[in-house]
């Protein structure tokens, strides 16, 4: 299918008229335009703009977290890489101070946005704890060449960011991530590995979608695997890096989301129309806001598969993890 090809052309037609929706910005916001000291220049250049920023395709957003505030004084951090995977790159947020705080890993959701979407969690633990976050590479960059990624690696990933972090880290995931942690946890403790963390937060995760079911697990019982890989799973195109492997695209991910919220996300850009043109002091935090939201990058494929059919079997079926020779591998799926 050329569904991602689609909708690359349809961005690039879009470009002449984003621009011309940034020119009229930039002119009825220009002090020396009579205009824009009036509520109909306002009002066209709050439409222009928000023309330009839903039809935009923004890029991953950074955390910028660059100091914190310890006890009243302000201290510097650094964001580091501490290790890198083809698909993630696991990130510390180095304080400069002598504190031997609770180290805290932080696992962010691999299901539609990028792990800056918890930028406000990472600031609000850095005062009081060492933080790490897992920092998801967009599918979109990576090339076929560096193989596949499923939930059997999504939890090899865990195992070895926890191992790497020692025995006295706590694990927080948040959202999807919570099986796969559970899954990697209990892995750890079955085989006795020393490196077990302090203790585990699950966030909001599907545990066991049995119960209290959704419109979204309901839908997932009532279509089969190959209904959802034909439907939901494309070939990156040529031009990009990860040119031919098999996603969830982005764009794919963000339009269902906003179906499944319509109403809200059309009160937010209401909102951010309505703080433009009274040219109030909220327009940061509603621009900051559109940012994150709309920046979604490509998840594999195998990982949403792979999860999709282990759900769909019986819950009490046991599921495989392809791990260590020395280890069975076995994780029952029963809630």
């Amino acid at each position: 299918m050329m569904l991602y090809h689609l909708h690359d052309f349809r961005r690039a037609t879009l470009t002449p008229f984003r621009f011309a929706a940034e020119a009229t910005k930039a002119t009825f916001q220009n002090p020396l335009f009579p205009a824009s000291q009036t509520k109909f220049g306002r009002a066209i250049a709050a439409g222009a703009e928000l023309f330009e920023r839903t039809t935009r395709h923004f890029v991953k957003p950074v955390f910028g977290l660059t100091t914190t505030s310890i006890f009243g004084e302000t201290v510097q951090v650094d964001e580091e890489v501490v290790m890198t995977k083809p698909f993630c790159k696991l990130l510390h947020f180095n304080r400069h101070i002598g504190n031997s705080d609770p180290r805290v890993l932080i696992v962010a959701p691999m299901s539609g946005h990028h792990a800056t979407l918890l930028r406000g969690t990472v600031e609000s633990m850095l005062p009081d704890h060492d933080v790490y976050i897992t920092d998801w590479v967009d599918a979109r960059i990576v090339p076929l060449s560096q193989g596949k990624f499923d939930l059997d690696d999504y939890i090899s990933y865990v195992i070895d960011f926890i191992r790497l972090l020692g025995p006295d880290v706590h694990v927080f995931a948040v959202c999807q991530p919570a099986p796969a942690v559970l899954c990697a946890i209990s892995l750890l403790a079955q085989m006795d590995d020393p490196a077990q963390p302090r203790s585990m937060t699950l966030m909001g995760g599907p545990i066991d979608t049995r119960i209290s079911e959704t419109f979204v697990t309901e839908m997932a019982h009532k279509e089969s695997v190959g209904w959802f890989e034909h439907s939901m799973v494309h070939p990156i195109p040529f031009y990009y890096p990860g040119a031919h492997r098999l996603v969830y695209p982005g764009f794919l991910q963000l339009q269902g989301f906003i179906w499944m919220n319509v109403d809200r996300h059309v009160g937010e850009h209401i909102k951010l129309f309505q703080h433009l043109v009274k040219g109030d002091g909220e327009i940061a935090e509603y621009r900051r806001w559109v940012a994150q939201f709309y920046s979604w990058p490509d998840d594999p494929a195998d990982n949403g598969s792979r999860q999709k059919g282990r759900n769909g079997g019986a819950p009490d079926e046991p599921a495989d993890w392809r791990g260590t020779p020395d280890t069975e591998g076995k994780v029952s799926t029963n809630g």
